[in-house]
């Protein structure tokens, strides 16, 4: 895990990750695996962050039509909580909500249904590969900086 200050700057963010790549490096970590769908800058960067090191980066996801991951991310039992929104692309009542196909079905046509332009992002608490669920609640909803945040708390 690493933990970002809110207002990371781009700066204090690439700290953060090269530390994360020594840490993984004394482990023996060969690969970093990114959730990356299909914008190239992201990946280029990602790719550039790795360049100086013997570090891979998989993208399995990539390229993946995203109705289709989000369908099956439902379909497959796996549970997240919509933590952040983008109230010019998507309803402000949407933050909070649970990802399942109630929300799905409520986004507008534009949005994406994995939300890989910024339109909203969220946070996976169960689902195939946890041991066993993070035990959260939903808490306070608030507009700060041009979004609206929700907290997810543990129980």
């Amino acid at each position: 895990m690493i933990e970002l200050p809110y207002k990371c700057s781009n700066e204090l963010y690439e700290s953060k990750m090269a530390e994360a790549m020594a840490a993984a490096l004394d482990e023996n970590v060969a690969h970093f695996v990114f959730g990356d769908l299909f914008l190239e800058d992201v990946r280029s960067y990602r790719e550039q962050q790795l360049s100086n090191t013997p570090l891979s980066p998989l993208f399995p996801l990539w390229g993946e039509p995203t109705d289709r991951l989000a369908a099956t991310f439902v379909e497959a039992g796996a549970r997240a909580i919509v933590t952040c929104v983008d109230p010019g692309k998507v309803p402000t009542s949407l933050a909070g909500r649970h990802y399942d196909q109630e929300f799905l079905a409520e986004l507008p046509a534009n949005v994406d249904p994995c939300g890989e332009f910024g339109e909203f992002h969220t946070f996976v608490y169960d689902g195939p590969g946890f041991s066993s669920p993070v035990d959260v609640r939903v808490g306070e909803i608030v507009e700060r900086d041009g979004f609206v945040f929700c907290d997810v708390l543990p129980n």
